[in-house]
């Protein structure tokens, strides 16, 4: 699909030509018991007051997500214009802009259209300006036209209509919305292969599946591929790791995935993603019900090769490390059992009470692991515990972290990108939770903040540098008729990144 940016002064009357150019279709935004203005006003007159007539009907009242077709009109370059609503003026911010945004689409999708001209995007979002709304926009296109169709014998081919969007912009926002259509196309290209990753079932996308793909990925971008296999890894002595893969047939992959964007003396932003490509929960098994969607337990590993790929494809100048200890936790003869007790690769020894408890069992390691690239900052993330579904639910991922400053940037970075993120506690009074008769820490704190103790066991790993914990558990991957990966937190983290570039 095809995006352009076109300034545009709609005080001018749409200075001319983009009125005049062919399009199938202009999009125009109508605010609730608002008089026209702007792009709505400028086609509004050129069309002869067809819009204002539908107003005035109320056949279009500018209630958010209302849209109207009208078909066959004169005057204007395109055969018809997509009136979409926006509510109350004052009320317009960035989940109405969203909401609006959505609404357009879905109607235009639904029919043949092939060229749409997109007027949305100078509309006054409360502190946001043009090139934040064409990437928002096309983000939102990207997501509305995301399938999944790889494992079905005869998969919908239908092609898409819609093949080009053109974006008004004001004059001053000219250059910044062409990067930011850029940096758009290539965070959803990255954001759908974290999806198809997560969708995968486990027998297709196991750790061999994920080193293959991050050869590719390395292939098709110029990137650096390591893989470890398991003697490599009982060679770094990583017996926490290798503590969770003993009861799968499957043979556990170490990924280590450079992009040299920046300095070669410049330190590394080090990504970790938890890779566990099916959890059964181990010899603590996992109730039968919804098991099939311990598939999704690889998203933090998934989000990590997606934003390599984005930042890759943007081109971004600085350096980013991807970490993935990937592998399944399956039960058998050979498996870790609940009282066991393993050593990491710090040294640490850990009673394992819980081998569903696995995730940090993996990633803490590799946070070990993460300390020779001498790091700006490091960012694990994981699918790790329910108890954060418990506390926040699907909407925002958790964030935990010690470094306030760390901490503000992606929190930032989270609400910029719509990837919103909240940060949960990490006070030290936790890690009494851990303690252990036998070895130097539990891997379980008990039911009570499951999450914040998760996270205070992957502190005691990462004291040499900066370091931040994405709990994606809520946020990766959707239940229901809706089933399927969302390719969070890929926005969250490629924006972290872009404004780390910048700086």
């Amino acid at each position: 699909m095809d995006f352009s940016i076109k300034a545009c002064d709609w005080s001018k009357g749409g200075e001319g030509s983009f009125l005049t150019g062919k399009s199938d279709c202009v999009v125009v935004g109508v605010f609730e018991a608002q008089t026209l203005s702007g792009a709505a006003f400028a086609i509004d007159n050129a069309i002869g007051g067809a819009i204002a007539r539908v107003v005035k009907a109320g056949d279009m009242d500018g209630k958010a997500g209302s849209t109207l077709f009208l078909p066959e009109v004169t005057g204007i370059g395109a055969s018809r214009v997509l009136l979409v609503g926006l509510g109350k003026q004052d009320a317009f911010g960035q989940k109405a802009y969203g909401d609006a945004v959505r609404a357009v689409w879905r109607a235009i999708l639904g029919t043949r259209i092939a060229q749409v001209t997109f007027s949305l995007a100078q509309l006054p979002v409360k502190e946001r300006t043009s090139d934040w709304g064409v990437r928002a926009a096309i983000l939102a296109l990207r997501n509305e036209t995301y399938r999944f169709t790889q494992m079905k014998s005869k998969p919908d081919v239908t092609p898409r209509a819609l093949k080009r969007v053109v974006f008004s912009v004001d004059a001053a926002d000219d250059k910044p919305a062409k990067l930011a259509a850029k940096q758009a196309v290539a965070l959803a290209n990255g954001m759908d292969l974290t999806r198809d990753l997560g969708n995968l079932p486990g027998n297709v996308c196991t750790p061999t599946y994920l080193a293959a793909t991050a050869k590719k990925l390395a292939r098709d971008w110029k990137l650096k591929a390591e893989v470890l296999g398991q003697r490599q890894i009982e060679a770094l002595k990583m017996g926490s790791f290798l503590s969770v893969t003993k009861g799968s047939v499957e043979p556990p992959q170490f990924i280590v995935l450079h992009y040299q964007g920046g300095s070669a003396k410049a330190a590394p932003i080090v990504l970790v993603g938890k890779g566990i490509t099916f959890d059964t929960g181990g010899i603590s098994l996992k109730p039968g019900e919804g098991m099939d969607e311990m598939k999704y337990d690889m998203c933090g590993a998934g989000s990590v090769l997606g934003t390599l790929r984005a930042v890759a494809e943007m081109g971004l100048k600085l350096n980013v490390i991807g970490i993935i200890p990937t592998c399944e936790n399956m039960p058998s003869g050979n498996a870790t059992k609940p009282g066991d007790v393993v050593t990491t690769m710090a040294g640490l020894t850990v009673e394992v009470l819980n081998t569903d408890a696995e995730g940090r069992l993996i990633l803490c390691d590799a946070l070990t692991y993460a300390e020779r690239f001498k790091p700006a900052a490091v960012i694990d993330i994981a699918t790790l515990t329910g108890a954060c579904i418990i506390a926040l639910g699907h909407h925002n991922s958790g964030l935990f972290s010690k470094d306030d400053a760390l901490a503000g940037e992606l929190l930032d970075a989270s609400r910029e990108a719509g990837d919103p993120a909240w940060r949960l506690p990490l006070d030290d009074e936790y890690q009494d939770q851990l303690k252990s008769n036998f070895a130097d820490l539990a891997n379980i704190g008990g039911r009570p903040a499951g999450s914040v103790t998760a996270a205070c066991f992957l502190s005691r790993f990462t004291e040499s540098y900066p370091w931040a914990h994405l709990d994606i558990a809520g946020t990766a991957w959707k239940s229901g008729a809706a089933k399927g990966a969302t390719g969070r937190p890929v926005p969250l983290l490629a924006q972290f990144l872009i404004d780390r570039a910048s700086a």
